[in-house]
């Protein structure tokens, strides 16, 4: 579960968000002709898109899932679009790269588009799509080959650096202990990948990493880890890489070693589940937090509508369900697409879907996120910054929502490591 969602991640300001990173996207000249003739999966009143996650393993991203199909509910209470309903094909792909590749496959033969999917295999996947460019797939992905496809779009690009504003930030505001940075990964691939252009970004911005252990997905107790990073005088702590689950193992393990550095959270571990599973407020309150998006779990729901769109439909279609950040993941990549289906005819074609997606160069989902281009694969600089107090997420020097950033705070630059 370690995976390198830590891509969407990541004194007040009102600039401007800046673009950067660019990495090769879509553009109406290299569609394939063919694609404008392929009707797949649609019919005079619906439309199918395939979703492919893990669900195995407890579901272990079940939320991708629920996330699409909530967005899709609300587009079809609403008539749909052109009239057509949106249905959803879900596979699950077991956790495996095999699985992964086959759901895809399946989507290319079954379904219009791929939509909203999410697992750490994608790149099994991405094999297929690169051999079908004609085939749209508008999900957030964890493989930077599958990211760089024309044919893959994506509300939350990945670029394979980090931005320099919330780096700039701690250094400011934690000024004795930039010497003594701290952090613990996943030892897959894409988790490693996303770590190096964190790690570039952290030391080019004056920062000295002195411990930073990779991990096997299958590690639940870090004592070992919290112990040697003791030993060692770490004194921040990024955990800006990791899920919920195991930021708050580790959490449970620094308390109990009566360890206390400086604890830094990123969108991997915002979750409403993450204070309870890490043994109450007195152990996680002050940590920072930093990421690219609101704070969609609900504290933002006074100041933007969406965030609280996004909470009442996933509660519509799955009761109970605590949304995280693969549900995030599934709303914004099926609210992507539907932008692209509205603009894409009155007869749809993969082909007319796709040059559709080629033209949308400013994506926010109505400010949930950062502002990013997806047709060009470009993030900003910009960010959120946020504190837990009182067991709970609290915003901290952003500048207002109503501001011309949206909230989000736009200084400095994004860093990207050469050759990425």
């Amino acid at each position: 579960m370690a995976v390198a969602i830590g891509a969407v991640a990541c004194s007040s300001t009102s600039s401007q968000p800046t673009a950067v990173a660019k990495s090769g996207g879509q553009t109406g000249s290299n569609i394939p002709s063919s694609a404008f003739s392929d009707h797949t999966g649609v019919t005079p009143h619906s439309i199918k898109v395939a979703n492919v996650s893990t669900l195995a393993l407890g579901g272990l991203f079940k939320g991708a899932l629920i996330g699409t199909e909530a967005y899709f509910a609300k587009v079809n209470a609403s008539g749909g679009i052109n009239g057509r309903m949106i249905t959803v094909d879900s596979t699950d792909d077991a956790f495996t790269g095999a699985g992964n590749r086959q759901g895809v496959q399946n989507a290319l033969v079954n379904d219009f588009s791929l939509v909203g999917g999410f697992s750490a295999d994608d790149g099994y996947g991405g094999t297929v799509l690169a051999k079908n460019p004609g085939m749209p797939d508008v999900t957030v992905v964890v493989s930077l080959p599958t990211n760089k496809l024309p044919n893959v779009v994506s509300p939350v690009p990945l670029a394979g650096g980090w931005e320099e504003g919330p780096l700039q930030y701690y250094k400011k505001k934690f000024p004795n202990d930039t010497g003594a940075v701290g952090t613990i990964i996943s030892d897959q691939s894409d988790a490693l990948a996303a770590w190096a252009g964190e790690k570039y970004a952290l030391e080019k911005v004056g920062f000295k990493v002195i411990y930073d252990q990779g991990v096997p997905e299958t590690q639940t107790d870090f004592t070992p880890n919290v112990i040697a990073m003791k030993n060692a005088g770490v004194k921040l702590l990024f955990l800006d890489q990791l899920p919920e689950l195991y930021t708050s193992a580790i959490i449970k393990d620094l308390a109990q070693q009566s360890f206390h550095p400086q604890i830094i959270l990123g969108a991997g571990s915002y979750s409403n589940s993450l204070v309870t599973a890490s043994g109450g407020p007195a152990n996680v309150d002050g940590a920072e937090v930093n990421q690219n998006s609101s704070l969609y779990l609900g504290q933002d729901s006074s100041a933007i509508p969406s965030v609280t769109t996004f909470n009442n439909w996933v509660k519509t279609v799955a009761p109970g369900f605590k949304a995280d950040i693969f549900t995030f993941y599934g709303w914004v990549s099926a609210q992507l697409f539907s932008e692209a289906l509205g603009n894409a005819g009155s007869d749809p074609s993969r082909g007319s879907l796709l040059k559709a997606l080629s033209q949308i160069n400013s994506f926010s989902g109505d400010n949930i996120e950062i502002q990013v281009d997806p047709a060009a694969k470009t993030v900003s600089n910009c960010y959120l910054l946020a504190q837990v107090a009182n067991g709970d997420y609290q915003r901290i020097d952003n500048p207002p929502v109503n501001s011309s950033s949206h909230g989000y705070r736009c200084d400095y630059a994004y860093i990207t490591p050469p050759g990425t």
